[in-house]
């Protein structure tokens, strides 16, 4: 009888062990859904401490964000340079660094498409858009290029020499704003408006929304990084380099190389967000156009768990908080726009508390051991 006692328990545990194994799979999928979802409701806990009924915040949200074929347009509007900036981020987090110089690599290539423009503005229509395009790369590769040399060869920490680099561009695209190319047309710091041929197409489908060919230009380069990380031999030395730099070394691979080039393909997709601000919207450079584009993509990157296709959901998601967030002014008594970016910071925390979920899962095995230790004892 005792024996059959054991057998019963033992089986018991294996299974029940068993089921609080999460597959990798799946656990890769709900960690960013329940950090969404734990943001999202600490957001809306803040809104009903404020005095606000937290789903009519929520209605708001959804409304201004997907109420029209407008409001839709400017969320991918929003999202495009998210898509850029958190594929910026994800590429440089898979060679193992910290891409913070995404604002400042936009920045350029944005400058630098719009400075094509104004220079030579009477390229021909199918030609200008790729040589705007094709400086804006140059130009971000070139300052993601700078950070990851001195990495790679002096030694230095990529966040210190981005963060730098951050203030270096803001005061570099004010400067040639203001007094290379400044525009004789208007008092704000920007350039002249680049040539006819330059702009690219807009989607009438969206009632007037800038949304211009970059959106699709975004999702094949979302493409091209997937197939780069996981279909090339490259990409997989970026990401052993990544994973176990001393290993990759052990293997053969230039760990000092990888970063450079992988700094230098995170700065050139970061300067294609200069496509849709330039070519797509304002058909010029305008000082202070990035609503902090490049440290949100931190947030989308980390938030998409470095996947190209996870980039593209974050990049939605946080394309349609900003958009949404845009009618609590209006809408509500208590809370503001503002409220984006706190629930942008509260969706961060969900999910860098990666460490408390693989904690607590550990311990919930350890305390229903003991449980059944005890019970074992007693029987």
């Amino acid at each position: 009888m005792s024996h059959a006692r054991s057998l019963f328990l033992a089986i018991f545990q294996t299974r029940t062990s068993h089921s609080l194994a999460v597959p990798p799979a799946m656990k890769k999928l709900l960690q960013p859904l329940l950090a969404l979802a734990l943001g999202l409701a600490c957001g809306l806990a803040i809104t009903w401490a404020a005095g606000e009924n937290p789903w009519h915040v929520l209605r708001v949200l959804e409304k201004s964000a997907f109420g029209s074929s407008y409001d839709i347009g400017m969320t991918l509007f929003y999202a495009t340079p998210l898509i850029f900036t958190g594929l910026s981020v994800a590429v440089a987090f898979q060679a193992g660094l910290f891409n913070i110089g995404a604002e400042g690599q936009l920045t350029m290539g944005a400058l630098a498409a719009a400075a094509a423009g104004a220079l030579w503005p009477r390229v021909p229509s199918p030609l200008a858009p790729l040589l705007a395009s094709l400086a804006a790369v140059i130009a971000g590769t070139v300052w993601g290029g700078i950070p990851g040399w001195l990495r790679a060869r002096r030694g230095s920490h990529e966040v210190i020499n981005t963060i730098m680099l951050n203030f270096i561009a803001a005061g570099l695209a004010s400067y040639v704003a203001l007094y290379l190319l400044k525009n004789p047309e208007s008092q704000n710091p920007e350039t002249p408006n680049i040539g006819a041929g330059y702009f690219i197409h807009q989607f009438a489908i969206f009632g007037g929304a800038p949304v211009s060919l970059a959106l699709p230009v975004a999702l094949l380069v979302a493409g091209f990084v997937w197939l780069l990380l996981w279909k090339t031999t490259l990409g997989f030395e970026i990401r052993a380099v990544g994973q176990n730099e001393a290993a990759a070394r052990a293997a053969g691979i230039d760990a000092g190389r990888i970063r450079i080039i992988a700094l230098c393909a995170a700065g050139g997709i970061a300067g294609l967000v200069g496509l849709g601000e330039v070519l797509g919207n304002a058909g010029r450079f305008r000082v202070g156009f990035s609503p902090e584009y490049g440290f949100i993509g931190i947030a989308v990157a980390l938030l998409g768990r470095n996947r190209p296709v996870g980039v593209v959901v974050a990049a939605l998601l946080f394309g349609a908080l900003h958009k949404g967030a845009a009618d609590l002014d209006l809408e509500t008594e208590h809370v503001t726009r503002e409220l984006s970016l706190v629930l942008q910071a509260l969706i961060i925390l969900s999910v860098s508390a990666e460490g408390l979920w693989n904690w607590l899962t550990p311990l919930r095995r350890q305390n229903l051991d003991q449980n059944l230790g005890s019970k074992q004892a007693r029987i």
